[in-house]
């Protein structure tokens, strides 16, 4: 089927897009970004002549993660609509957790989500960028929606360094998950072969055909060698009591 949409860009809740503009099974690869909890404005993409940003964008997306009655008519949506374990899950989740902004949140993620499965080919990937405050829901949410046999990984992205705070752990990191479709997805791999001079000069080649590196696993970057046999320090050999 051709995309008659193709090099388009939409502005605007993708969800009714979605519905309105792009059939089943018609997208290749999906990314996503949704925030939560991150006490920002975004998706303020237009501005006035102004400078100033666009006022009904703005209070829009203030709007939308709170329980409000959008929120509770696509709850609504999702338990009359939605294929019977869809329904149950976010139900469950509702008795869970409760009429609060990360229900909202949840529930238009899971409309988005049902639409976003509807919308990928067979040989599609999706991404989903999040942070510990959801992740751990949304994994049941993808779970149930994609089937978790075609969850793929769970990448750890780290955006910041330590963070010096008084009584927790630093929040350094965010996740990405990492769904398919299905098991014929298209997969683009990440890195080229090693080549035969590396192979030859640092690995062995067993009996099998395979290879193997021996290395001191307790030192794998050798700098323990390094203070003892001097390379630190000119090439001088440094003698240890």
């Amino acid at each position: 089927m051709t995309n008659t949409y193709l090099n388009t860009l939409f502005y605007g809740d993708n969800l009714p897009i979605m519905r309105e503009y792009l059939p089943n099974a018609s997208v290749d690869l999906i990314y996503l970004d949704p925030p939560f909890n991150s006490q920002r404005n975004y998706n303020v993409l237009f501005k006035e002549e102004s400078g100033l940003d666009a006022e009904a964008q703005i209070a829009a997306f203030k709007d939308t993660w709170h329980w409000t009655m959008e929120a509770e008519t696509t709850y609504h949506d999702l338990i009359l609509n939605a294929p019977p374990h869809v329904s149950a899950m976010i139900a469950a989740m509702r008795q869970f957790i409760g009429t609060n902004q990360m229900m909202a949140y949840l529930v238009m993620m899971t409309a988005r989500l049902g639409e976003l499965h509807r919308i990928l080919k067979p040989t599609g990937s999706l991404y989903l960028h999040c942070d510990p405050t959801a992740s751990h829901y949304l994994k049941i949410i993808f779970d149930t929606i994609f089937g978790p046999a075609n969850f793929r990984n769970e990448i750890v992205w780290k955006r910041a360094d330590a963070h010096n705070d008084p009584k927790k752990y630093g929040n350094i990191q965010d996740v990405i998950l990492f769904y398919t479709k299905s098991d014929n997805y298209t997969w683009n791999r990440q890195y080229t072969a090693y080549s035969d001079h590396y192979l030859k000069s640092e690995w062995r080649e067993l009996p099998s055909g395979r290879f193997c590196k021996y290395e001191n696993m307790l030192d794998p970057q050798q700098t323990m060698a390094d203070l003892i046999f001097g390379r630190w320090h000119g090439g001088a050999p440094i003698m240890r009591a």
